[in-house]
């Protein structure tokens, strides 16, 4: 939202009537909200990573998992959640991402190069079949076959966490309405 929305929108919110009866109603984000889900092999031990364990190996800095077994990362192709993985995980755009993974391999600081996969579907036949996989597709994708990671303790349900994919948040004031991304 812009510096000037968010103005106007404090104004409009501190000027209007404060009681019970009151038309404003500001609905933070949608209970159907987008997040992604981080997935790994049901046989894959770890239930949970740190943000900054998860990121170390999307970045290809780890080779293994804790029970000796290599990591093998995967990515979607050009999609919206792809925007999302790069941006709060690797914290880079797609050229930078394309840039740290060619040097990375030519200097042997990363051990793991993602493997790309065309769609959701393809993501969760991949990390169901491969027992170091790890990956990531909408939570509304993801079924029984793998296994969400908690990242600093939370699920894609719960309240605070990191990885969602900007769905708008509606402010509604005397029935009048109005939508911005959540991100």
């Amino acid at each position: 939202m812009r510096p000037l929305a968010k103005i106007l929108l404090f104004v409009i919110i501190a000027l209007a009537p404060c009681d019970a009866e009151s038309d404003l109603a500001v609905v933070g984000p949608p209970a159907g909200e987008q997040t992604l889900a981080i997935i790994v092999n049901q046989s894959n031990p770890v239930e949970n990573f740190s943000y900054e364990d998860l990121r170390k190996i999307f970045l290809g800095e780890r080779s293994h998992w804790p029970n000796g077994r290599r990591i093998t990362l995967v990515m979607l192709e050009a999609s919206l959640e792809r925007k999302v993985v790069l941006r709060d995980i690797y914290e880079m755009s797609e050229k930078d991402f394309d840039n740290h993974f060619i040097q990375g391999v030519f200097t042997g600081s990363v051990f793991v190069s993602p493997k790309t996969l065309a769609n959701p579907s393809d993501v969760l036949k991949f990390v169901f079949n491969v027992p170091g996989a790890i990956g990531y597709v909408r939570a509304s994708d993801v079924d029984s076959s793998v296994k969400v990671l908690r990242v600093d303790g939370r699920l894609p349900e719960d309240k605070d966490y990191r990885f969602r994919l900007g769905t708008p948040t509606r402010v509604t004031i005397n029935g009048w309405g109005s939508s911005r991304s959540g991100n």
